[in-house]
């Protein structure tokens, strides 16, 4: 049995619980919201970032110039349809994105959120575990390890569990902090 495979599984939970931590607003302008929003270029399904430019000049404001103005309408379009919570405000030249302030109510909720995408790692993460825990058993029954293997292999697999839960519990505090404390 291979240690490696359950931790790459493992990881890729936590990389998924990453990327689904940066798309959610903190209140500070983060490009990170616009990565799953695609633009019809050319009859092309294209991500935003691949036909303009984003920048984020001050804090609360992102803005979005196409390399290409004649898809203006389609990248502000897009951004309607993705319900992302604010709206685009187009100059003929650039998208503006403007964050409001975050209420008090509204941070609440969003560690909510957070919080339980966290236990969602933590219930795959287990499930990687429960897997590896099987195969090992398997493995054990049909005679290619010993008891002794068998006992190792699940030690191994348990601190190995238990350390990407700890990576899932600090991930999930930095960004409740990050919230809680603009």
């Amino acid at each position: 049995m291979d240690l490696n495979s359950i931790e790459e599984k493992m990881d890729k939970s936590i990389s998924v619980l990453k990327e689904n931590l940066a798309e959610v607003r903190a209140g500070r302008a983060n490009p990170a919201i616009l990565n799953k929003i695609m633009v019809n270029y050319y009859g092309v399904p294209t991500p935003i970032n691949q036909v303009a430019g984003i920048s984020v000049p001050e804090a609360r404001l992102i803005v979005i110039q196409p390399w290409d103005a004649s898809i203006l309408k389609e990248i502000e379009k897009e951004i309607q349809k993705a319900e992302i919570g604010i709206n685009p405000n187009n100059d003929g030249k650039v998208i503006r994105l403007a964050f409001p302030e975050l209420t008090e109510e509204r941070r609440k909720e969003l560690v909510k959120d957070i919080k339980k995408m966290g236990e969602d790692a933590k219930v795959s993460v287990r499930s990687v575990r429960r897997e590896g825990m099987d195969l090992a058993k398997a493995e054990q029954k049909e005679g290619t390890i010993t008891e002794d293997d068998l006992k190792g292999m699940e030690d191994k697999i348990q601190k190995l569990t238990d350390a990407k839960v700890a990576d899932i519990d600090k991930a999930i505090q930095d960004k409740e902090n990050e919230i809680m404390n603009i």
